[in-house]
């Protein structure tokens, strides 16, 4: 075996020798640095919705590596929703050699966000569905809207950037255009949806270092005001 080697010891003076070690070096210093920047993206997240939920329970769960996590917060006692879920997939950072293609496919790191309401009955307001939804996202492996056709459609400027706002009646169009002006820009939100059938408000946003609780903060006073609901029985 050694003598194996001393036959084959020449190949360090090889220009590919070393380009082989360059290149390791930079996989290696690349998935640190992806980790670390996974960890930061994914932690400023679950902080920002600990900041905003002040849940009495949390969990948070790996689901993918340094790709995915998922949360699941309890609040505290209150009528107007349950529980919250959230899934972050992330682009993989930490793989250099993936990473290029990954911009192509996914783009962005995803932040899902679903809030489960109280039930109507218990709750005692009137639910209508309604979404708005970016354009570009809305063909871009975007979640089907299952009622699409039975849900007027047009399309709505917001701050410059193209949405289409879908509605089942006057009622929630006029709530959640207060809300795109509550808002004033959608910043990193690209998906707003109330759904009445699986009781859920459900929101996605590009998951950007520090922008989540800037972003999401107008969506979750929205809700907490109870805004979503277009009557609340006495």
């Amino acid at each position: 075996m050694l003598d194996n080697l001393f036959q084959h010891k020449g190949i360090i003076n090889e220009p590919i020798f070393y380009l082989f070690i360059a290149v390791t070096v930079i996989i290696t210093i690349g998935y640190s640095w992806g980790v670390r920047r996974n960890k930061k993206i994914y932690l400023s997240a679950f902080n920002a919705l600990v900041n905003l939920i002040r849940p009495k329970d949390q969990q948070f769960t790996n689901i993918g590596g340094v790709t995915g996590y998922h949360a699941n917060l309890i609040p505290r006692r209150n009528d107007i929703y349950r529980r919250v879920d959230a899934t972050i997939t992330l682009l993989p950072r930490q793989s250099w050699l993936y990473l290029p293609f990954s911009l192509i496919i996914q783009r962005f790191d995803r932040l899902f966000i679903i809030f489960f309401l109280t039930p109507r009955k218990k709750a005692g307001w009137i639910l209508k569905e309604g979404h708005i939804i970016e354009r570009k996202y809305s063909k871009f492996r975007s979640p089907k809207i299952m009622n699409a056709e039975k849900l007027h459609k047009e399309s709505f400027n917001w701050d410059g950037n193209d949405y289409i706002l879908y509605y089942e009646d006057e009622a929630i169009k006029k709530k959640l255009l207060a809300l795109a002006a509550r808002m004033e820009t959608p910043g990193t939100v690209k998906h707003i949806a109330v759904v009445p059938e699986e009781e859920r408000i459900f929101t996605f946003m590009i998951s950007g270092y520090g922008s989540v609780e800037k972003n999401l903060k107008p969506v979750f006073n929205w809700i907490r005001d109870r805004q979503f609901a277009v009557e609340q029985k006495v």
